[in-house]
């Protein structure tokens, strides 16, 4: 089993036609990726009982996400104002003071050791945005230091929202060091580290223990630093672009479900790692880039099911 930590809020999608409210939050949609997909994944939320949290509540458990471990927050939901351009771009908005996500307390957190779960993925908003963010960090430095399962982070930087790139870089090198597996967009890096390159980026997180690096480049496709130290580079998938809204958190989920599927995650997690071969890792991102790609063909965060993903891998291949 696969737990998902963070944010799940709703997406208020704008478009010249008007405005309709979907479900979203990056952990979230990673986590329905994941369950698209069959893989077993149970989401660590913190969700309000509210209209909103209702709907939310709903759309994972359609999609056979695992709220077993979600928290009933008496706060109100977040709300991530999506606006989309001619071309399918989203740029956001966020509506987030003193709603659920970011009030975790560490009695609220599950104990990880004796479960079944294989990897912990988390990042975006949730670590974040105080006080949640430091408890989130505390629990990946504790699984980090057990060894016992895979952690997991995408950074999906809000600048619109944390402003302080000093205080992001210093937070960033923090939570990486806690990480097996790093992914984050060429977007992200060009805002956090301007005057260096990717490659001296993916360097120093290698430097710094991770064992895997991803970076994704939209339409350009995808970069994976392996453990080994070997660049392997994934082109974008062709597709309609509908939009891009989840793309990112689709690359993620279909990531980790390759990963997942090559037994790649669990105990003695950077052993395992290291022993997926160069081939597999080229399909590990092929998957991911087929899954993001299928994600922007449909409307919102709607991401693929594995039959959809298997059909067009068979089409490629």
């Amino acid at each position: 089993m696969i737990v998902v930590a963070g944010e799940a809020l709703i997406d208020l999608v704008v478009t010249a036609e008007g405005q309709r409210a979907v479900p979203g939050g990056s952990p979230a949609n990673v986590a329905v990726t994941l369950a698209r997909l069959d893989e077993p994944v149970r989401l660590l939320a913190r969700i309000g009982t509210d209209e909103y949290g209702r709907q939310l509540t709903e759309h994972l458990t359609s999609n056979r996400v695992d709220l077993a471990w979600a928290v009933r927050a008496d706060q109100p939901t977040s709300v991530a104002v999506a606006t989309l351009n001619a071309t399918g771009q989203a740029s956001y908005e966020f509506r987030l003071a003193g709603t659920a996500d970011w009030q975790w307390t560490p009695q609220e957190l599950p104990e990880l050791a004796g479960s079944p779960a294989t990897a912990l993925h988390t990042g975006s908003l949730a670590l974040a945005l105080t006080p949640g963010a430091q408890v989130l960090e505390d629990l990946l430095a504790r699984e980090h230091r057990r060894d016992g399962l895979t952690v997991s982070i995408d950074l999906n930087l809000r600048p619109s929202i944390v402003t302080d790139r000093a205080a992001e870089q210093a937070r960033v090198r923090r939570q990486v060091s806690l990480a097996h597996l790093v992914k984050a967009s060429d977007e992200d890096l060009a805002w956090l580290y301007p005057d260096r390159t990717v490659s001296d980026v993916l360097a120093g997180w290698r430097e710094a223990g991770v064992s895997c690096a991803v970076v994704t480049r939209g339409g350009e496709g995808a970069w994976l630093l392996a453990p080994d130290g070997s660049l392997h580079e994934q082109p974008a998938v062709r597709t309609t672009v509908v939009d891009t809204v989840g793309a990112g958190d689709a690359f993620t989920g279909g990531l980790l479900a390759a990963l997942a599927d090559l037994d790649a995650l669990g105990d003695r997690p950077a052993s395992r790692l290291a022993a997926v071969s160069a081939q597999q890792w080229a399909e590990v991102l092929r998957q991911a880039a087929t899954v993001a790609a299928l994600t922007c063909a449909h409307r919102g965060a709607d991401p693929p099911r594995r039959a959809e993903v298997e059909a067009l891998l068979a089409t490629a291949s």
